[in-house]
């Protein structure tokens, strides 16, 4: 074949090569229908690359922590997110607080404070053993500039033993992480799992009284903090 035809075919091939990749992008958004969220549709696209085209805007890759209501940056509140296995939040812990006992199912957390005092206690799965054959039981004091890691699906928490908001930021490495509150979901089986479960240690009359007190919020306020900063109790 002469030099000529070769370098004929070449670009024969390069052109035809090139005319589905412009023309896909056109035929991404015939197929893209408005009953699908904008998440939903980043997760259906084609390429990397097409996601671009569902996120126009240089706002799109931008989260605004402060003015958020849900201070968490997931793929749902932030769909920039998706195709990048992440999340994050930055939020406080009030004083004298403690977070429920809780897990995230689909990810492992990093947790960094950035002002403040927080002491975390975190249960991993249940062949982790103490030297004393004890299920082990991890625990941290944080300050600023600190960071602890909470692997998926393993039990922890967080305490302000303090007068002052302690403040951090906790990356996720997924972009929908999960949150499940231990206890909560432990008392939503019926009383009889319930008793089974713990060895018949609560007594089933007693059973809807435990339930009952659970709060209904994320934070439980620490007696000791109160007393020490001098702060009383919200009345109900």
């Amino acid at each position: 074949m002469r030099p000529e035809s070769a370098l004929s075919s070449a670009l024969a091939v390069a052109i035809t090569l090139a005319i589905p990749v412009k023309a896909a992008p056109q035929q991404m958004f015939k197929r893209a229908t408005t009953e699908l969220s904008l998440t939903a549709q980043l997760q259906l696209v084609d390429t990397a690359v097409d996601r671009y085209l569902l996120l126009p805007k240089d706002e799109d890759f931008l989260f605004d922590f402060k003015h958020s209501e849900f201070p968490v940056a997931n793929r749902k509140t932030f769909p920039a997110l998706v195709g990048y296995g992440a999340s994050m939040s930055i939020s406080q812990l009030a004083a004298c607080s403690m977070s429920f006992l809780h897990l995230h199912p689909r990810a492992t957390e990093l947790f960094a404070l950035t002002s403040g005092r927080v002491h975390s206690e975190m249960v991993p799965e249940g062949s982790v053993l103490d030297s004393e054959g004890n299920q082990r039981i991890i625990r941290a004091e944080l300050g600023p500039g600190m960071m602890t890691i909470f692997p998926a699906g393993s039990f922890h928490t967080q305490v302000n033993p303090d007068c002052e908001p302690a403040n951090f930021t906790a990356a996720f490495t997924s972009e929908d992480f999960g949150f499940s509150l231990v206890a909560d979901q432990t008392f939503s089986f019926s009383d009889d799992v319930i008793a089974a479960t713990f060895g018949q240690t609560i007594a089933g009359e007693d059973i809807d009284k435990v339930r009952d007190a659970i709060p209904g919020t994320i934070a439980i306020k620490v007696e000791e903090c109160l007393s020490k900063c001098g702060k009383q109790k919200r009345q109900t």
